[in-house]
């Protein structure tokens, strides 16, 4: 007696599951150049920032725009981070988003210091670092990637 033992393969209405991947692999790639030219258009801003910061002795001005534009580039960088890890696993790590969103609340929190800001807002954003932080521990922590035994 032979058992029938086929993998299955999904098929939706229109696509099977190789051209879905390939549909999805195409428009992630398309997110990733285009995240490419905005982290090259934010380093070309850093730079054009830095030049009058200097020039018009105008460096806090200068400072508070380099160091927004040095969090987006960082933020850019975490989802492109995100995206390979997606291409690569075919997954997104829980890591990876918790990243994302820690560098771009620890931006939010940077920025609050260069304009007035109510102490609500500022111990609402303390918080949630704190929170995404102890996330971002625990899913480390116990990651499925992360199967060593104690002994």
């Amino acid at each position: 007696m032979t058992s029938n033992t086929t993998t299955r393969r999904y098929h939706t209405f229109l696509l099977n599951s190789d051209w879905h991947s390939r549909i999805i692999g195409f428009l992630v790639g398309i997110l990733m150049i285009a995240i490419y030219l905005w982290i090259l258009l934010g380093f070309c801003n850093l730079l054009v920032h830095l030049f009058h910061a200097y020039q018009h002795n105008n460096w806090s001005h200068g400072a508070e725009s380099m160091i927004k534009d040095v969090v987006i580039i960082l933020a850019s960088l975490e989802l492109i981070r995100l995206f390979q890890s997606y291409l690569l696993l075919g997954r997104v790590k829980v890591t990876f988003i918790l990243d994302v969103a820690l560098v771009v609340l620890i931006g939010e929190l940077i920025s609050l210091w260069y304009r007035e800001y109510e102490v609500n807002e500022v111990l609402l954003s303390i918080f949630v670092i704190t929170i995404l932080t102890a996330l971002r521990i625990v899913t480390t922590k116990f990651s499925p990637d992360n199967t060593a035994i104690d002994v």
